[in-house]
């Protein structure tokens, strides 16, 4: 059994039966997460940021988890000064590879189309694990000129492609569905899924409309389960 618990913007826990994974930490208006990680002493911890945004990285992660053992996989384009020496810290650029953290999960870490790097995390069992951080296409087609918004296609499909080339299909994924792009703003997310056979999939970057990413009907392919969890502190138990 996983547990996905939604923390915020684009901030997720993954409860497994070897491991707690905490995507993208921002912040956590429910304090969902303080009771996951009591709930759950014996487990260790992998915190993963995408990238330096301030909606994607706190620094309060560094005060999680004390308790636990614990690891902190971070992009290299996050200021290696505002990182405490004392944590224990796996530093990770695009087409970087982690193998064996905390003695038994692989972590291959991909492209972005913004800050950063997107993450693919396989665990002892096998099942996969996709973050993407700021990863999508982001056209915003109702205001950019086609000139831009024909580099922002083709700078998703290389990364896409890229991962395609590796990855034929992953159990869950988080991928940002972002309204302010206006028309067609799930587009990127749909690509993933028409090119990568995805079972579970929670989009995420929501900024203000929680409701029409969760218009699933509109974009996910037949083979992917959706998940809602647009509230923080929502979850679900998948039986994966």
């Amino acid at each position: 059994m996983t547990k996905i618990t939604y923390l915020d913007h684009s901030g997720f826990a993954v409860v497994t039966d070897s491991a707690v994974l905490v995507f993208d930490y921002s912040k956590d208006p429910s304090d969902k997460l303080k009771h996951i990680l009591r709930d759950n002493p014996e487990l260790p911890v992998a915190f993963f940021v995408s990238h330096r945004h301030h909606d994607h990285f706190n620094k309060a992660i560094f005060d999680m988890a004390q308790n636990h053992r614990r690891v902190f996989v971070l992009s290299n384009d996050i200021d290696a000064e505002k990182i405490l020496t004392t944590v224990p810290v796996a530093w990770i650029n695009a087409g970087g590879e982690i193998s064996d953290l905390l003695g038994n999960i692989d972590v291959k870490a991909y492209g972005s189309t913004d800050a950063g790097v997107c993450y693919l995390v396989t665990m002892p069992d096998g099942k996969t694990v996709f973050h993407a951080g700021d990863l999508n296409y982001w056209h915003w087609q109702d205001e950019s000129s086609e000139k831009e918004v024909r580099k922002a296609y083709e700078d998703y499909v290389r990364i896409l492609r890229h991962i395609m080339e590796e990855v034929k299909s992953i159990d869950i994924v988080f991928f940002p569905v972002d309204p302010r792009q206006g028309t067609d703003f799930e587009t990127g997310a749909r690509l993933f899924m028409e090119n990568i056979n995805v079972r579970y999939f929670f989009p995420m970057h929501f900024n203000g409309d929680t409701k029409s990413p969760c218009l699933f009907e509109n974009y996910v392919t037949d083979n992917t389960t959706p998940v809602c969890l647009n509230q923080p502190g929502e979850s679900k138990e998948l039986d994966i």
